[in-house]
């Protein structure tokens, strides 16, 4: 299986990618959707953490990659 193989994003992962912390590394207990591209890129080359944290840093990353933060703009707001 490719490392960086991304599965379906679902309506859960975006709720997730807005409310989740970042659990371990420099960007600790950042919301996920506010870590910044350059670190989502340096995970898309290393790869991706296994588990849900990985699989929500690969869509993030996608989502960026796509150009669709924007999506995520709403779901925050009414998530908090």
């Amino acid at each position: 299986m490719d490392k960086n193989k991304v599965s379906p994003i679902n309506s859960q992962m975006l709720v997730d990618l807005v409310s989740i912390k970042m659990p371990f590394g420099k960007y600790k207990d950042y919301i996920l959707c506010d870590l910044p591209d350059p670190y989502l890129v340096w995970f898309h080359q290393k790869g991706f953490p296994p588990g849900k944290i990985g699989a929500l840093l690969a869509a993030l990353y996608e989502i960026r990659l796509n150009g669709l933060g924007y999506l995520l703009k709403p779901i925050r707001k009414y998530s908090q």
